[in-house]
């Protein structure tokens, strides 16, 4: 999944003590289905609120196909496995253009979407795991961004059963966090053969323009770890409202304490006191997440419970495919509040890439080798966007919300 600016921000690391006790949950009893990330050209048609007819699915798998292509490519040209001659940062970014259009200004991936802003109400229950100031307890305020997979910025907004949501922590000591996260809980593919299989599958037809979806059908069955993935592509629907998601950062990171001992975990966002929002239908209008975003802040904040799960031995670290089981300990780190909306073209978010490498001391990257290769793509989309200009306003959303009322 794509956000794009640099800027710097301190490196992972790990140093002095904190304490608090940890208040843990019980064991994630929270519905774990599967599915993920990063995205490509998508779909036009809205999606019937029914179980899909078997076109329908094949139709649904080569979109959300199309949208693990380039975050693939990124996986094996890092990892070293494909020739840096044939495949580069800029030639996955090309890939991009070339699924989607060029359309200057705008993040290669996760082109449509809007700004917000808000606060972390740290509940200090993370902070004997990690030395990171954002979970002592207290407020740190937060950039974000709602936004759709895919390269396209006109793009309905039934057109992927996907929504993701970035978030940039900037504490007063000046160390950021950055994640990026999606509402699917797992990734498709595990290994770099798979990825490069995936891109040959997903190449377009001539003829179309498109994937072949008898090619991609044929290689989702080549690949029996997808599997998850296809069964929460086959059900899933759009929701009416970024709201009511939750979010999933997929990959594996360490937490790390005073003492430098590392703790596996995982994180989520899951919503607090939002009603619960239909499935998009197809008379909604194409650009409806927004206006729900807008009419939801009007009647005061939003809010989601960051939840860390903590991975016990044995659990992959590098494998974004594989869920942990659903009795792992999850501590409730706290509440992101969201107050407030701005247009992507000039909002706070525009010039943030959300690069999910910058960490601040206390989080540290894992051996997933995704976490390098997007940070390596989005560099590449940063830097070219930027030297486009600001996005055109038509579609970088024209409107923003009032500030949180006093409550």
């Amino acid at each position: 999944m794509q956000q794009g600016s640099d800027r710097n921000g301190p490196p992972p690391g790990q140093t002095p003590p904190g304490s608090q006790p940890p208040g843990r949950l019980p064991p994630n009893r929270r519905s774990t289905s599967a599915g993920h990330q990063d995205g490509r050209s998508p779909e036009d048609r809205p999606l019937k609120p029914r179980p899909l007819t078997t076109p329908q699915t094949l139709l649904r798998l080569t979109a959300i196909g199309a949208i693990v292509l380039a975050s693939g490519a990124a996986f094996a040209y890092v990892g070293g496995w494909l020739d840096p001659q044939r495949l580069t940062p800029d030639r996955i970014v090309n890939a991009l253009e070339a699924n989607s259009g060029v359309h200057e200004g705008f993040r290669r991936n996760h082109a449509k979407g809007v700004c917000v802003i808000g606060r972390f109400e740290s509940s200090g229950a993370a902070h004997e795991l990690s030395t990171a100031a954002v979970f002592a307890s207290g407020s740190t305020p937060v950039i974000g961004r709602l936004a759709l997979p895919g390269g396209n910025p006109y793009a309905s907004d039934s057109s992927v059963p996907i929504r993701s949501f970035a978030l940039m922590f900037t504490s007063a000591n000046g160390e950021q966090w950055r994640t990026g996260m999606n509402s699917m809980p797992v990734f498709p593919l595990s290994t770099p053969q798979a990825f490069y299989d995936q891109q040959l599958a997903g190449r377009p037809d001539p003829k179309t323009g498109k994937p072949d979806p008898q090619r991609m059908q044929a290689f989702f069955a080549a690949h029996p770890e997808t599997g998850a993935f296809r069964a929460w592509a086959k059900t899933a629907k759009p929701s009416a409202s970024y709201a009511a998601e939750d979010y999933y950062g997929l990959n594996a990171f360490y937490l790390v304490d005073g003492n430098g001992k590392r703790q596996p975990v995982r994180w989520q966002l899951a919503p607090l006191d939002a009603a619960a929002a239909p499935a998009a239908q197809p008379g909604h209008d194409a650009d409806y997440l927004q206006t729900d975003l807008q009419q939801r802040l009007t009647q005061g904040p939003l809010r989601w419970r960051l939840l860390l799960t903590l991975g016990q031995p044995g659990d992959s670290t590098s494998d974004a495919t594989r869920q942990w089981p659903a009795d792992r300990p999850t501590i409730d780190a706290g509440t992101v509040v969201i107050t407030s909306s701005a247009p992507q073209s000039d909002g706070p978010c525009r010039d943030v890439n959300y690069d999910p490498t910058v960490l601040p001391q206390g989080i540290a990257v894992s051996d997933d080798p995704l976490l390098a290769a997007r940070s390596a793509a989005y560099a590449a989309s940063y830097e070219r966007r930027t030297g486009e200009g600001p996005p055109q306003a038509a579609a970088a959303s024209s409107h923003s919300t009032q500030p949180e009322r006093a409550q």
